[in-house]
């Protein structure tokens, strides 16, 4: 069986815009004529949203989508205490960083804050991708390598340097050769500590090198692999003892998401030498950083520098502020444990009625749902694709994961409730027994 590209998991099919009809088949086909082939939409009948409102989507007629897949507005789409900081701050002063301003230091001080003591060193980026590129552009000088292990159908951003490291972005091509692939955990920590010193020793072998082991630890991309919590600390021994860095890349599970630490390294009790952080820190707004020890970064800016127009402007800081803040008062991080706990002991009851169901798992509100043929161990990806197209037409968003697209990625905004997840559930019940009526529909295309 094929891997599954990220963009082609549940992506609409371009040649069927005719079949839309109306508005929408105009709206469709002007995309495609403006964008060309990075034009990729999701559904087999695309949504068109006009608003946003905490864990709530609205189209154009007012009907409104429970979203259990957007993790980038992180404390809920549109959040007014954050709306109220950016306009307010947009209103006063934005400038690059290069001048003074206390906003962007008492964010800074507020991030280190939560960090392990030696992550003392802050750089703000825009995006995911701009972080992960400057870390391992930061393992690569302090190691004096280049060689680079992810797991096989990770992403971590799309900047040239960070898509030799993102195989699930990958069509036709083979990885870089500074590239090594490790599979996902799967449960195992030990076996993934021993796949991870065979490519260190690989890359050694080479003479690439090895610089460092970049990994989001709740494995989002390869299918939400989260437990036990510990299993990756004899990875990150092995990377340690080759001289390598652990970068740990927090743009899905940090910021409170797993439901018991504020990032998801915490769970495993592992010590990064960079963190990135990306898309949820801003609620939509822009917002990236990296997170290193003083001796790493200065290495590297001793020879490069490093500046971002746009990277800690003082909107980006009243923004970032304003999202620690939402998270802290509204106990979003308590919630997200709560809640995910509730709506994964449902989802395995769910599994215990259809057999599709092979694996529940996750942590707090980054959950994932593994389906097979039956009661096979062959992954089902056309029954994924029609399970997320099944909740659309019930006005619930999920998205997919896996190697083979076969994962149902849950990954709601930090204000997801019991009642949400009590939706969630229902649809995706009753989703799963209508198809399991029509087993053409679980047939692979």
């Amino acid at each position: 069986m094929d891997d599954k590209p990220i963009l082609a998991l549940n992506a609409f099919d371009s040649s069927r815009a005719q079949e839309l009809g109306g508005g929408l088949e105009g709206r469709v086909r002007q995309r495609a004529e403006l964008f060309g082939p990075a034009s990729v939409l999701f559904y087999d009948r695309p949504l068109e949203f006009v608003r946003g409102s905490g864990c709530w989507l609205y189209d154009a007629e007012g009907s409104a989508y429970l979203d259990a897949y957007n993790n980038v507005p992180s404390v809920g789409h549109c959040h007014p205490h954050v709306v109220e900081a950016a306009t307010r701050q947009l209103a006063r002063l934005n400038v690059h960083n290069r001048y003074l301003h206390q906003e962007i230091l008492d964010y800074a001080e507020r991030l280190i804050a939560t960090l392990p003591a030696g992550l003392s060193h802050i750089t703000f980026t825009c995006t995911g991708s701009e972080s992960n590129d400057l870390a391992l552009r930061l393992a690569s000088e302090f190691t004096g390598a280049r060689g680079v292990i992810v797991t096989e159908a990770a992403y971590h951003g799309n900047t040239a340097l960070v898509s030799e490291a993102s195989p699930t972005l990958m069509k036709r091509i083979a990885p870089s050769p500074r590239v090594r692939l490790v599979p996902a955990p799967d449960r195992l920590g030990e076996a993934f500590a021993g796949h991870v010193q065979a490519a260190i020793r690989e890359l050694n072998d080479s003479g690439v090198g090895f610089s460092a082991l970049l990994v989001d630890s709740i494995f989002s991309s390869d299918g939400v692999f989260a437990d036990p919590p510990g299993f990756m600390g004899p990875a990150v021994d092995a990377v340690h003892r080759g001289g390598g860095l652990f970068i740990a890349d927090e743009v899905q599970c940090g910021f409170g998401r797993t439901g018991t630490s504020m990032w998801g390294f915490g769970r495993h009790g592992v010590q990064p030498d960079v963190v990135t952080f990306g898309k949820p820190m801003g609620n939509g707004y822009p917002v990236g950083a990296v997170a290193t020890r003083p001796e790493i970064l200065e290495g590297f800016c001793s020879k490069y520098g490093y500046f971002n127009t746009f990277a800690g402007t003082p909107v980006a800081a009243a923004v970032g502020q304003a999202v620690l803040d939402v998270i802290e008062r509204e106990g979003l991080m308590e919630n997200a444990r709560g809640v995910g706990e509730q709506l994964k002991r449902e989802l395995r009851s769910l599994a215990a009625r259809h057999p599709a169901i092979a694996d529940v798992r996750g942590a707090g509100l980054y959950l994932g749902v593994e389906l097979v043929e039956g009661r096979s161990e062959s992954p089902a990806p056309a029954l994924a694709a029609a399970v997320l197209n099944g909740l659309r037409d019930r006005h619930v968003l999920i998205g997919a994961a896996g190697r083979y697209g076969n994962v149902l990625k849950i990954r709601p905004p930090l204000c997801f409730s019991t009642a949400n997840a009590d939706r969630l559930i229902a649809a995706l019940d009753e989703v799963l027994m209508q198809l399991a009526r029509a087993p053409a529909a679980r047939r692979p295309g």
